[in-house]
């Protein structure tokens, strides 16, 4: 309880007119904005078939060429992950194949590092996949 006591002033004083409703519907504004482009992103991710070059091709630019911002033992992770994938729904050789290959292999780093390289796989693989197959 001394825990909560020590900072309830300085909530009080900072937080008078603060209105966690406002913040919360803010909050869930941004959020549902943000979602339709990432749902058009998915579905078109999932129509985009590419060739087991391709994938190879983006694979290696992404590890070898440095293009992604990615510790560079995943490589293999991510190329096993693609090309054998361990879920079924992962399975069509697509670019959202592609992607989840990536973020899976990525699931053994740790959290601000994932954070990074997932928040930088999407723009990665717009400007990779461009003109395959």
């Amino acid at each position: 309880m001394a825990f909560y006591g020590d900072f309830t002033p300085v909530l009080a004083k900072h937080t008078k007119h603060l209105s966690l409703v406002d913040i919360l519907a803010v909050g869930v504004d941004r959020m549902q904005r943000n979602f339709e482009p990432m749902r058009k992103q998915v579905e078109a991710w999932k129509g985009t078939r590419i060739s087991d070059n391709a994938a190879k091709l983006v694979i290696y630019r992404a590890f070898v060429q440095g293009e992604l911002e990615v510790p560079r033992h995943l490589d293999r992770r991510v190329h096993d992950l693609y090309f054998s994938p361990q879920v079924e729904e992962f399975a069509p050789r697509t670019t959202w194949s592609l992607s989840n290959a990536f973020t899976s292999a990525f699931k053994v780093l740790d959290p601000i590092p994932q954070f990074k390289a997932t928040a930088k796989l999407g723009p990665f693989l717009e400007l990779a996949t461009v003109g395959l197959d």
